[in-house]
């Protein structure tokens, strides 16, 4: 407890009101007023992006510091609201908020990963050889499930064993693309993480 007499208080009280009152008319130093804090964005790399997580395809703005240097790794430290982007307009979902936390989570998969039939560990593989055993699969059972005609003999071309989910981020024209390769294999069934 601070043992203090009525008229210290009033001392040490009226001692501050006077010298925040002469701060404010000009009698403290110049360069102690002017020294304010640095904008937290004033060296940063922004970067325009599109929000992953639903259907709405949100514009976000990724500030990251960074020079590309050769020892220099650069890291996301801030995400926003586009205010430009005509979908959200500067807005932005509670998980959309929380994207930087998503972006330096140390449980984020940043690689691709492989676990053998009857194995417990998962082993860390190349995009190449990813991309390469995804092909390989969809090739075999193509292969083996292709039905080229229905029980009447007419010519149908499909194939009914693999289904492939779009990207609901992705713009028009991408969308277009992916549906025109999907069905050009004879997959029907195809959906867009949109409507799930």
């Amino acid at each position: 407890m601070l043992n203090m007499s009525r008229r210290q208080f009033f001392k040490v009280t009226g001692a501050s009101l006077a010298g925040s009152s002469l701060t404010l008319m000009g009698a403290a130093p110049a360069p102690a007023l002017a020294a304010v804090r640095q904008y937290k964005l004033a060296r940063s790399t922004e970067t325009r992006n599109t929000c992953p997580y639903c259907s709405v395809s949100c514009g976000i703005l990724m500030y990251g510091l960074g020079d590309g240097a050769k020892n220099a790794k650069a890291s996301i430290y801030h995400i926003e609201g586009d205010a430009d982007h005509p979908v959200n307009r500067g807005t932005l979902c509670p998980k959309g908020a929380a994207l930087v936390d998503f972006i330096n989570s140390p449980n984020r998969l940043l690689y691709p990963e492989y676990r053998a039939p009857g194995s417990d560990t998962w082993q860390r593989i190349s995009w190449d050889d990813a991309y390469d055993r995804i092909a390989k699969l969809m090739k075999e059972d193509r292969d083996a499930n292709f039905v080229q005609t229905n029980e009447d003999g007419r010519l149908v071309n499909r194939w009914l064993t693999t289904g492939f989910l779009a990207a609901s981020a992705s713009t028009n024209e991408v969308g277009y693309i992916t549906h025109k390769v999907v069905r050009s294999t004879g997959m029907l069934s195809f959906d867009n993480q949109a409507r799930v």
